[in-house]
């Protein structure tokens, strides 16, 4: 079975507060459970009054709604219908129209208010006479069609200093409304047709609110003139307090019929009716200036009755009152054929209260129906505070869903995290193990170099032994048949000077010889100065050959001597790889002694 709703309605008057709790269960029916009514006294005018007075209200009557529905006296609020131009065609237009009209209007800046607008359709048909060429009249209709714009604005610090004490209190603000605007929407869905133009007079303390229902139009105007203003004058009048006063008009009070009547027998009760009569024939001039305003400015009909309502209309001979001024049948406004009353309610005191109370009904349907007006002057903390918690449960499923995907993911990013670990552990046992090998390999490695290098040295000297004999068999053969050596010495890189003396050398003699011998032909052998210690070279890296030619010429016998070269095996046969040091030409025996190095290709070690 659905769960039955719930609403506190608490209508903030001039002078009173009213609060009544209805449900609404299934089926569109309203249904009032509890009320509660308290006088506020004018000390009470200040913010913390209302404070006080609402809290105790609600520990009293154990008003258990979360939801509240609240509605302000229309004295404190602004109000005004535009005519709005027929070129308007979307809403963002007439929003900036309306909000240009509001602006040049409302005596307040727009940051300092909460406003809210009504479109209002506006259509009437005009019937004119036209002549026909054969003399004959017709009536031709003519349909019209406008928008007006119905604003009200309230002063922000207004509202708030209610919202926030009922917001203190654990409650949740659905709306916030006028009460003339509260007390249309009772009246429309009760005592008003839809084809007629009545008149609301709300008469409240300390000022009267006057509605004009004309068809689906309303013209509203607030009047600051109510009961407290008898009750002003009463106790100007016998200079007693205003508690006192209010007492005295609620025990004598009513208000005096025009023309000859016979005056009451008490002092009091005549001069407190005359002092009424005057307030109303004041209050009477508003209503008349407001019914001609809506007939000329704004082109409405003439209403066909009055409504009354509120707590000054309950004073004796009141509805006479306007009759007689207004010539318009005169009856109290009653809604309470909207809802229904619980069993366990106060009837009586209800009663009581009864034209006070209308403004809680109004409220109480917007919960069940769709109100002709829709005006809601909830501030911008709440309804940015409503925002919120509308997008609340989309936060927390984004939020759940965020945590969700950190988890799954670091569930991943840990899985992936072990799996990786282990296969580095794993990696990490067989890179120790190539260690070891790799390490023990290296060991071997370096036996093996100490092994060669110890055996190097000797193959080295075997390869180069056998250097010597096929270098010597190739000079032998490279060498010109008119070319013999008596001397042959393996040098460094010094080059002899001009004495045949070198500072490192060796000498290996015994090759080719003396062709002549000693003695042969009385010519002494070639000079040859030798190192005195050839043992002070590391490698041989060219020959010194010493010895005799037939070739009387230098240049012939360096070209011819390269030219044999040429080829070689061990000899350098480039140009600079022999050079001649000494050529001494002997013209007696025909001979030359010379003396030539010759660079080797490969050094050969000693």
């Amino acid at each position: 079975m659905p769960k039955e709703n719930t609403v506190l309605t608490i209508d903030v008057g001039g002078d009173s507060l009213k609060m009544a709790e209805f449900v609404f269960p299934p089926g569109g029916a309203v249904v009032l459970r509890k009320f509660a009514f308290r006088k506020l006294e004018e000390r009470e005018g200040e913010d913390s009054s209302f404070a006080e007075a609402y809290l105790e209200m609600l520990a009293e009557n154990n008003f258990t709604a979360k939801q509240v529905r609240l509605s302000l006296s229309g004295q404190s609020s602004f109000s005004r219908l535009s005519k709005l131009p027929l070129l308007l065609g979307n809403k963002s237009a007439i929003t900036r129209v309306v909000e240009y009209e509001a602006r040049q209007t409302v005596p307040y800046a727009m940051s300092e208010v909460v406003w809210d607008y009504q479109l209002i359709r506006h259509a009437w048909s005009d019937l004119r006479s036209e002549i026909q060429e054969d003399g004959s009249t017709i009536e031709i209709s003519e349909d019209h069609e406008e928008y007006e714009a119905l604003f009200v604005a309230v002063k922000t610090d207004q509202i708030v200093r209610y919202t926030d004490v009922i917001e203190d209190s654990g409650k949740k603000i659905l709306s916030v409304e006028i009460a003339p605007v509260a007390l249309f929407n009772a009246a429309k869905g009760t005592q008003l047709h839809d084809d007629e133009c009545a008149l609301i007079l709300n008469i409240g303390g300390r000022g009267s609110n006057l509605m004009i229902s004309d068809q689906n139009r309303v013209f509203i105007r607030p009047i600051p003139i109510g009961g407290d203003t008898i009750t002003q004058q009463v106790a100007k009048e016998f200079g007693i307090g205003f508690t006192e006063a209010e007492e005295l008009k609620h025990r004598h009070g009513f208000v005096a019929l025009g023309g000859a009547y016979e005056e009451p027998e008490s002092e009091v009760a005549a001069t407190i009716s005359k002092i009424a009569r005057n307030v109303m024939t004041r209050l009477h001039g508003e209503v008349s200036r407001s019914i001609n305003v809506w007939r000329s400015q704004h082109g409405g009909h003439q209403p066909t009755r009055i409504l009354l309502s509120g707590g000054g209309s309950t004073m004796l001979y009141i509805t006479d009152f306007f009759h007689e001024k207004l010539r318009l049948p005169v009856e109290y406004l009653n809604t309470f054929g909207a809802i229904t009353i619980e069993e366990g309610v106060d009837k009586e005191a209800l009663q009581a209260i009864a034209p006070m109370f209308q403004e809680l009904i109004g409220m109480s349907l917007r919960s069940v129906t769709q109100c002709p007006i829709n005006i809601s002057l909830i501030p911008a903390s709440i309804r940015n505070q409503v925002e919120l918690n509308r997008k609340k449960p989309y936060f927390y499923i984004s939020a759940f869903s965020l945590i969700a995907c950190l988890v799954i993911f670091s569930y991943g990013v840990n899985k992936r995290l072990n799996f990786d670990r282990q296969r580095v552990d794993r990696v990490q046992i067989e890179v120790d193990k190539t260690n070891q090998k790799v390490k023990q390999v290296d060991g071997l490695y370096g036996q093996m170099n100490s092994a060669k290098s110890s055996f190097e040295e000797p193959m080295q000297f075997l390869q180069d032994r056998g250097k010597w004999t096929n270098m010597l068999t190739e000079l032998e053969q490279k060498m010109p048949d008119t070319m013999w050596v008596a001397s042959l010495e393996g040098i460094g890189d010094e080059v002899p000077s001009d004495d045949g003396s070198s500072s490192s050398g060796g000498e290996f003699t015994g090759f080719g010889g003396n062709p002549f011998g000693a003695m042969g032909m009385g010519m002494p052998g070639p000079e040859s100065n030798l190192p005195p210690s050839p043992a002070d070279i590391t490698e041989v890296k060219q020959l010194r050959l010493i010895g005799y030619t037939l070739i009387l010429e230098t240049d012939l016998l360096e070209e011819q001597f390269l030219n044999q070269l040429k080829g070689s095996t061990f000899f350098e046969d480039r140009e600079g790889g022999s050079s001649l040091v000494k050529f001494t030409p002997e013209k007696e025996y025909n001979l030359s002694s010379f003396e030539i190095l010759v660079k080797l290709k490969e050094p050969i070690r000693k």
